[in-house]
This record gives C-alpha cells, structure tokens and sequence, in this order.
C-alpha cells in the first residue's frame, strides 16, 4: 500500500479554504495521512508555491513528527506536540503560513510533501530553512506522499 496524504479541509487539486490562508485565519490545515512502510521512524512534512513570481516560495515545515503518527491536526503551529520542529518558511517564521499569492497572478498550486524517513530524527540547526530541511530529509527518504491544494487572490 502506498503512502497517501489526504485533507478533510480540502481534495487534493481543490482550492484552500481561506481560513486556511494568510488573508483568511491562517490556519494550518489538518492532514491526515496512511500507507506508511514499514521501516518509517519519523516525517518531514513541507508546504510550498512553485508559482511564485520570483521562483519556489516555501511556507512551511515541519519534522520530527514520529513514525507512528498519522495526522497533524489543525493549527499544529499553534500548539506543537513535544518533539515537532518547525523550519523557517520563506515569510521569516517558524510556523505555517498559508497561501498569499499577489493578486491577479491566478492559481497558484500548493504542494504538501510528507516525507517518510528511517531516521528518528533530523538534527538541523536552529532556524534551518525548508529548502535546507527538505534536502537533509531526501538523505533518508523511504516513501513520499503529495497533496496539492489551490488558491487564487
């Protein structure tokens, strides 16, 4: 069975709710995912905005969620589980920070990676970027997962 990353908030090619993004409550959104291999011991999960105008814009990350989860709930910046560690995203925090594109740039596609590793851990540097994260993470990639979400200011 393959790993699969799902949203009760969204399908995967539909828009984001907007309180899901930064001109709405920016919430993070809850996913939930299953399929996992058997050797996982942790997830790295990334959000990130290819349409960028500038070039891939990263606005989130989160790792060292343990290998036996199977969800984050909404809003898991706000009130982390013992051991999760957030990057820095592109705006400058260490949290989640939805979709904000410019607006009348049209659609843009949120991508959101899970990442099963055999690592327990990834030992980063404190404020480690997502594009930093997402690279130590590739070193011990077992499985990955992809649900892509829209949005259009």
């Amino acid at each position: 069975m393959a790993l699969t990353l799902i949203s009760p908030a969204f399908a995967d090619g539909e828009r984001i709710p907007t309180k899901h993004a930064r001109d709405g409550e920016n919430l993070f959104p809850p996913l939930k995912w299953s399929g996992a291999p058997d050797r996982v011991k942790s997830y790295v999960l990334i959000v990130e905005d290819p349409d960028a105008p500038n070039g891939t814009f990263r606005h989130c990350a989160i790792y060292n969620i343990p290998g036996d989860a199977t969800h984050l709930q909404e809003s898991v910046d706000t009130a982390p589980a013992p051991g999760l560690r957030f990057g820095e995203n592109d705006f400058g925090g260490e949290a989640y920070d939805g979709p904000e594109p410019p607006i009348g740039h049209g659609v843009h596609h949120y991508h959101f990676r899970l990442a099963a590793l055999d690592a327990d851990h990834l030992s980063l540097p404190a404020k480690a970027g997502v594009a930093a994260i997402w690279k130590e993470a590739q070193k011990h990639l077992i499985e990955e997962a992809e649900l892509i979400g829209t949005y259009e200011r």
